[in-house]
Protein backbone atom coordinates (compact mmCIF):
# COMPACT_ATOMS: atom_id res chain seq x y z
CA UNK A 1 0.00 0.00 0.00
CA UNK A 2 1.47 3.23 -1.34
CA UNK A 3 0.82 4.71 2.30
CA UNK A 4 3.99 7.37 2.51
CA UNK A 5 1.77 9.35 -0.28
CA UNK A 6 -1.99 8.51 -0.40
CA UNK A 7 -4.35 9.92 1.73
CA UNK A 8 -6.60 6.66 3.15
CA UNK A 9 -9.85 6.46 1.16
CA UNK A 10 -13.03 6.83 3.04
CA UNK A 11 -11.09 7.89 5.98
CA UNK A 12 -9.84 10.84 4.77
CA UNK A 13 -12.03 13.80 5.75
CA UNK A 14 -10.29 17.35 6.47
CA UNK A 15 -10.79 20.45 7.95
CA UNK A 16 -8.81 23.45 8.59
CA UNK A 17 -6.14 22.80 11.33
CA UNK A 18 -4.20 25.75 13.04
CA UNK A 19 -0.38 25.85 12.88
CA UNK A 20 0.24 24.71 16.18
CA UNK A 21 2.57 23.08 18.90
CA UNK A 22 0.82 20.41 20.59
CA UNK A 23 1.99 18.44 23.87
CA UNK A 24 -0.74 16.38 24.91
CA UNK A 25 -0.83 15.10 28.48
CA UNK A 26 -3.32 12.39 30.33
CA UNK A 27 -5.32 13.67 32.70
CA UNK A 28 -4.59 12.70 36.71
CA UNK A 29 -8.89 11.96 37.19
CA UNK A 30 -8.96 10.02 33.49
CA UNK A 31 -10.43 6.77 33.35
CA UNK A 32 -7.24 5.47 31.64
CA UNK A 33 -3.95 6.55 33.08
CA UNK A 34 -1.56 7.39 29.70
CA UNK A 35 1.40 8.75 30.67
CA UNK A 36 2.61 8.40 26.78
CA UNK A 37 -0.38 10.42 25.16
CA UNK A 38 0.85 12.25 22.49
CA UNK A 39 4.17 13.85 23.27
CA UNK A 40 3.77 15.33 19.38
CA UNK A 41 6.14 18.17 18.55
CA UNK A 42 6.84 20.01 15.60
CA UNK A 43 3.17 19.90 14.06
CA UNK A 44 3.58 22.27 10.55
CA UNK A 45 1.15 24.17 9.30
CA UNK A 46 -1.45 22.65 6.97
CA UNK A 47 -5.11 20.96 6.76
CA UNK A 48 -3.61 17.40 8.15
CA UNK A 49 -1.58 15.53 5.90
CA UNK A 50 2.09 14.65 5.43
CA UNK A 51 3.57 16.29 9.01
CA UNK A 52 6.06 13.95 10.40
CA UNK A 53 5.50 13.85 14.25
CA UNK A 54 7.90 13.14 16.48
CA UNK A 55 8.65 12.53 20.14
CA UNK A 56 8.98 9.65 22.62
CA UNK A 57 6.70 6.62 22.84
CA UNK A 58 6.81 6.74 26.55
CA UNK A 59 5.97 3.97 28.67
CA UNK A 60 2.70 2.04 28.71
CA UNK A 61 0.12 1.92 31.27
CA UNK A 62 -1.03 -0.89 32.82
CA UNK A 63 -3.81 0.38 34.22
CA UNK A 64 -7.10 -1.16 33.93
CA UNK A 65 -10.05 0.90 31.90
CA UNK A 66 -13.18 1.10 33.16
CA UNK A 67 -16.25 1.30 31.11
CA UNK A 68 -17.78 4.71 30.19
CA UNK A 69 -20.40 6.63 32.66
CA UNK A 70 -23.70 7.27 30.48
CA UNK A 71 -24.48 10.88 31.75
CA UNK A 72 -20.93 11.71 31.20
CA UNK A 73 -21.46 10.53 27.66
CA UNK A 74 -24.44 12.47 26.92
CA UNK A 75 -22.61 15.63 28.60
CA UNK A 76 -19.68 14.96 26.91
CA UNK A 77 -21.84 14.84 23.17
CA UNK A 78 -23.15 18.19 24.35
CA UNK A 79 -19.68 20.03 24.95
CA UNK A 80 -18.84 18.29 20.90
CA UNK A 81 -22.04 19.90 19.93
CA UNK A 82 -20.77 23.31 21.24
CA UNK A 83 -17.51 22.48 19.90
CA UNK A 84 -18.40 22.09 16.34
CA UNK A 85 -20.08 25.36 16.32
CA UNK A 86 -17.34 27.45 16.72
CA UNK A 87 -14.71 25.34 14.92
CA UNK A 88 -16.23 23.64 12.16
CA UNK A 89 -13.96 20.58 12.98
CA UNK A 90 -16.56 17.66 11.24
CA UNK A 91 -14.54 16.40 8.78
CA UNK A 92 -11.56 15.61 11.17
CA UNK A 93 -13.33 14.58 13.80
CA UNK A 94 -14.96 12.19 11.43
CA UNK A 95 -11.86 10.76 10.37
CA UNK A 96 -10.67 10.52 14.07
CA UNK A 97 -13.34 8.30 14.58
CA UNK A 98 -12.93 6.15 11.27
CA UNK A 99 -9.42 5.81 11.64
CA UNK A 100 -9.85 3.89 15.23
CA UNK A 101 -12.11 1.67 14.14
CA UNK A 102 -10.70 1.00 11.02
CA UNK A 103 -7.73 -1.19 11.73
CA UNK A 104 -10.65 -4.18 12.40
CA UNK A 105 -9.70 -7.04 11.13
CA UNK A 106 -11.34 -10.01 11.27
CA UNK A 107 -9.72 -12.79 10.56
CA UNK A 108 -7.90 -12.05 14.59
CA UNK A 109 -10.29 -13.19 17.14
CA UNK A 110 -7.81 -11.56 19.89
CA UNK A 111 -8.69 -8.32 21.84
CA UNK A 112 -6.94 -5.52 21.19
CA UNK A 113 -4.57 -7.26 18.54
CA UNK A 114 -8.10 -7.68 16.02
CA UNK A 115 -7.99 -3.69 15.88
CA UNK A 116 -11.15 -1.93 16.03
CA UNK A 117 -12.12 1.32 17.81
CA UNK A 118 -10.16 1.04 21.58
CA UNK A 119 -8.64 4.20 22.17
CA UNK A 120 -5.03 3.18 20.07
CA UNK A 121 -4.80 5.72 18.15
CA UNK A 122 -4.42 8.40 20.32
CA UNK A 123 -0.65 7.37 20.82
CA UNK A 124 2.05 8.31 19.21
CA UNK A 125 3.15 5.34 17.65
CA UNK A 126 -0.21 5.35 15.79
CA UNK A 127 -0.34 8.56 15.25
CA UNK A 128 3.01 8.43 12.90
CA UNK A 129 1.37 6.21 10.23
CA UNK A 130 1.10 7.81 7.08
CA UNK A 131 -2.73 7.21 7.21
CA UNK A 132 -3.01 9.32 10.23
CA UNK A 133 -0.97 12.29 9.67
CA UNK A 134 -3.00 15.24 10.92
CA UNK A 135 -5.04 13.78 13.24
CA UNK A 136 -3.42 15.04 16.49
CA UNK A 137 -5.03 18.46 15.33
CA UNK A 138 -8.47 16.30 16.27
CA UNK A 139 -6.82 15.02 18.84
CA UNK A 140 -6.01 18.89 20.79
CA UNK A 141 -9.44 19.39 19.99
CA UNK A 142 -11.14 16.72 22.26
CA UNK A 143 -8.42 16.41 25.10
CA UNK A 144 -10.46 19.05 27.07
CA UNK A 145 -13.42 16.90 26.81
CA UNK A 146 -11.87 13.86 28.34
CA UNK A 147 -10.35 16.18 30.69
CA UNK A 148 -13.41 17.00 31.73
CA UNK A 149 -15.29 13.83 31.27
CA UNK A 150 -12.82 11.05 33.35
CA UNK A 151 -15.61 8.61 32.91
CA UNK A 152 -15.33 8.70 29.04
CA UNK A 153 -13.58 6.00 27.57
CA UNK A 154 -11.21 7.58 24.40
CA UNK A 155 -12.68 5.03 22.27
CA UNK A 156 -16.20 5.99 23.28
CA UNK A 157 -15.10 9.52 22.58
CA UNK A 158 -13.83 9.07 19.20
CA UNK A 159 -16.73 7.30 18.15
CA UNK A 160 -19.11 9.98 19.98
CA UNK A 161 -16.96 12.55 17.86
CA UNK A 162 -17.08 11.06 14.85
CA UNK A 163 -21.25 10.35 14.98
CA UNK A 164 -22.11 13.83 16.19
CA UNK A 165 -20.02 15.37 13.70
CA UNK A 166 -22.07 13.86 10.93
CA UNK A 167 -25.24 14.23 12.42
CA UNK A 168 -24.15 18.26 13.48
CA UNK A 169 -23.45 18.60 9.66
CA UNK A 170 -26.88 17.43 8.56
CA UNK A 171 -26.34 14.02 8.30
CA UNK A 172 -28.43 10.84 9.53
CA UNK A 173 -29.16 9.57 13.42
CA UNK A 174 -26.21 6.98 13.77
CA UNK A 175 -27.35 3.69 15.48
CA UNK A 176 -24.62 3.93 18.27
CA UNK A 177 -23.75 1.92 21.22
CA UNK A 178 -21.03 2.90 23.80
CA UNK A 179 -18.98 1.17 26.50
CA UNK A 180 -15.95 0.26 24.66
CA UNK A 181 -12.81 -0.26 26.75
CA UNK A 182 -9.48 1.53 25.71
CA UNK A 183 -6.11 -0.26 25.60
CA UNK A 184 -3.39 0.71 28.12
CA UNK A 185 -0.26 1.36 25.86
CA UNK A 186 1.14 2.25 22.77
CA UNK A 187 2.20 -1.22 22.09
CA UNK A 188 -1.31 -2.95 21.85
CA UNK A 189 -1.30 0.05 18.67
CA UNK A 190 -1.78 -2.19 15.55
CA UNK A 191 0.69 -2.40 13.03
CA UNK A 192 0.39 0.18 10.03
CA UNK A 193 -0.87 -0.60 6.84
CA UNK A 194 -4.48 -1.40 7.34
CA UNK A 195 -6.11 1.53 6.22
CA UNK A 196 -7.07 2.12 2.63
CA UNK A 197 -4.86 4.35 0.33
CA UNK A 198 -6.24 6.79 -2.55
CA UNK A 199 -3.88 5.73 -5.59
CA UNK A 200 -3.41 2.31 -6.13
CA UNK A 201 -3.55 0.69 -9.78
CA UNK A 202 -6.61 -1.22 -8.98
CA UNK A 203 -8.88 1.32 -6.73
CA UNK A 204 -11.68 -1.43 -6.43
CA UNK A 205 -9.99 -3.90 -5.46
CA UNK A 206 -8.14 -2.32 -3.10
CA UNK A 207 -11.31 -0.75 -1.01
CA UNK A 208 -12.40 -4.46 -1.32
CA UNK A 209 -9.04 -6.03 0.46
CA UNK A 210 -9.53 -3.26 2.87
CA UNK A 211 -13.62 -3.77 3.67
CA UNK A 212 -14.16 -7.15 3.78
CA UNK A 213 -11.20 -7.62 5.92
CA UNK A 214 -13.12 -5.49 8.73
CA UNK A 215 -16.45 -7.64 7.64
CA UNK A 216 -18.03 -4.76 5.43
CA UNK A 217 -19.31 -5.63 2.00
CA UNK A 218 -19.88 -3.23 -1.22
CA UNK A 219 -22.96 -1.52 -0.07
CA UNK A 220 -21.04 -0.16 3.10
CA UNK A 221 -17.93 0.88 0.99
CA UNK A 222 -19.67 2.97 -1.31
CA UNK A 223 -22.18 4.68 1.41
CA UNK A 224 -18.89 5.18 3.69
CA UNK A 225 -17.65 6.60 1.01
CA UNK A 226 -19.94 9.12 0.79
CA UNK A 227 -19.06 10.73 3.11
CA UNK A 228 -16.65 12.73 1.34
CA UNK A 229 -19.69 15.09 1.29
CA UNK A 230 -17.27 16.53 3.93
CA UNK A 231 -13.66 17.35 4.39
CA UNK A 232 -10.77 18.86 1.45
CA UNK A 233 -7.66 17.26 0.70
CA UNK A 234 -4.35 19.42 0.47
CA UNK A 235 -1.49 18.68 -2.00
CA UNK A 236 1.29 19.69 0.02
CA UNK A 237 -0.02 17.16 2.70
CA UNK A 238 -1.37 14.00 0.65
CA UNK A 239 0.05 14.83 -2.69
CA UNK A 240 -4.02 14.92 -3.84
CA UNK A 241 -6.03 17.98 -4.61
CA UNK A 242 -5.20 21.35 -5.57
CA UNK A 243 -4.38 24.19 -2.88
CA UNK A 244 -7.01 26.65 -3.24
CA UNK A 245 -10.42 26.75 -4.90
CA UNK A 246 -13.20 29.02 -5.07
CA UNK A 247 -14.78 26.41 -2.55
CA UNK A 248 -11.92 26.61 0.15
CA UNK A 249 -10.34 29.94 -0.59
CA UNK A 250 -12.60 31.16 2.17
CA UNK A 251 -12.57 28.87 4.75
CA UNK A 252 -14.07 28.13 7.12
CA UNK A 253 -11.43 27.86 9.01
CA UNK A 254 -8.31 27.59 6.93
CA UNK A 255 -8.47 28.48 3.58
CA UNK A 256 -7.05 26.39 0.41
CA UNK A 257 -7.76 22.93 -0.40
CA UNK A 258 -9.89 21.17 -2.47
CA UNK A 259 -13.37 19.58 -1.70
CA UNK A 260 -15.34 17.13 -3.23
CA UNK A 261 -18.51 18.81 -2.71
CA UNK A 262 -19.14 22.51 -3.09
CA UNK A 263 -20.52 22.44 0.59
CA UNK A 264 -17.96 20.61 2.01
CA UNK A 265 -19.35 21.08 5.88
CA UNK A 266 -22.75 19.98 4.65
CA UNK A 267 -24.09 16.53 5.03
CA UNK A 268 -26.12 15.40 1.95
CA UNK A 269 -25.60 12.90 -1.03
CA UNK A 270 -23.91 15.48 -3.25
CA UNK A 271 -20.64 13.63 -3.35
CA UNK A 272 -22.31 11.09 -5.14
CA UNK A 273 -23.97 13.75 -7.81
CA UNK A 274 -20.94 15.55 -8.31
CA UNK A 275 -18.65 12.46 -8.80
CA UNK A 276 -21.26 11.41 -11.39
CA UNK A 277 -21.26 14.10 -13.14
CA UNK A 278 -18.03 15.72 -12.75
CA UNK A 279 -18.80 18.97 -14.13
CA UNK A 280 -16.71 21.18 -11.84
CA UNK A 281 -12.77 21.04 -12.07
CA UNK A 282 -12.41 22.77 -8.44
CA UNK A 283 -14.04 19.71 -7.23
CA UNK A 284 -12.14 16.23 -6.56
CA UNK A 285 -11.90 12.72 -8.11
CA UNK A 286 -9.84 10.45 -6.53
CA UNK A 287 -9.20 7.13 -7.99
CA UNK A 288 -11.07 5.19 -5.45
CA UNK A 289 -14.11 8.25 -5.68
CA UNK A 290 -14.71 7.14 -9.29
CA UNK A 291 -14.26 3.69 -8.91
CA UNK A 292 -17.65 3.87 -7.27
CA UNK A 293 -19.16 4.90 -10.66
CA UNK A 294 -16.65 2.56 -12.72
CA UNK A 295 -17.36 -0.69 -10.86
CA UNK A 296 -20.37 -2.73 -11.89
CA UNK A 297 -21.33 -3.61 -8.46
CA UNK A 298 -20.04 -0.39 -6.73
CA UNK A 299 -22.02 1.84 -9.29
CA UNK A 300 -25.67 0.16 -8.82
CA UNK A 301 -24.90 1.70 -5.14
CA UNK A 302 -23.71 4.65 -6.41
CA UNK A 303 -26.21 5.86 -8.73
CA UNK A 304 -28.74 5.01 -6.15
CA UNK A 305 -27.24 7.37 -3.62
CA UNK A 306 -27.12 9.83 -6.51
CA UNK A 307 -30.64 10.54 -6.73
CA UNK A 308 -32.28 9.11 -3.24
CA UNK A 309 -30.21 10.47 -0.01
CA UNK A 310 -33.11 9.04 1.96
CA UNK A 311 -31.34 5.97 0.85
CA UNK A 312 -28.24 7.16 1.04
CA UNK A 313 -28.90 8.08 4.63
CA UNK A 314 -30.46 4.87 5.97
CA UNK A 315 -27.13 3.06 4.54
CA UNK A 316 -24.81 5.15 5.86
CA UNK A 317 -25.97 5.02 9.01
CA UNK A 318 -26.00 1.29 8.93
CA UNK A 319 -22.65 1.23 7.79
CA UNK A 320 -20.92 3.30 10.07
CA UNK A 321 -21.94 1.98 12.96
CA UNK A 322 -20.98 -1.40 12.03
CA UNK A 323 -17.59 0.21 11.48
CA UNK A 324 -17.97 2.14 14.71
CA UNK A 325 -18.81 -1.46 16.54
CA UNK A 326 -16.99 -4.04 15.16
CA UNK A 327 -13.36 -4.97 16.73
CA UNK A 328 -14.54 -3.05 19.53
CA UNK A 329 -14.30 -4.66 23.57
CA UNK A 330 -17.49 -3.77 24.92
CA UNK A 331 -18.31 -3.12 28.95
CA UNK A 332 -20.78 -4.18 29.49
CA UNK A 333 -20.87 -6.65 26.23
CA UNK A 334 -24.04 -5.41 24.80
CA UNK A 335 -23.30 -1.86 25.17
CA UNK A 336 -24.62 1.41 26.47
CA UNK A 337 -27.04 3.50 24.95
CA UNK A 338 -27.64 7.10 25.61
CA UNK A 339 -30.75 7.77 24.24
CA UNK A 340 -33.58 8.73 26.39
CA UNK A 341 -36.46 6.35 25.45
Amino acid sequence: MAAHRSPSMAFRLIPAASKTFTTFRSSSSSNCSISSLLRGDGLSRGRAFGWGLGGSRGAASAAACSPSDPAQLRSARGDIRELLKTTFCHPILVRLGWHDAGTYNKSIEEWPRRGGANGSVRFDKELKHAANAGLVNALKLLQPVKDKYSGVTYADLFQLASATAVEEAGGPKIPMKYGRVDVSGPEQCPEEGRLPAAGTPSPAAHLRDIFYRMGLNDKDIVALSGAHTLGRASPERSGWGKPETKYTKDGPGRPGGQSWTPQWLKFDNSYFKEIKERRDADLLVLPTDASLFEDPSFKVYAEKYAVDEDAFFKDYAEAHAKLSNQGAKFDPPEGISIEHH
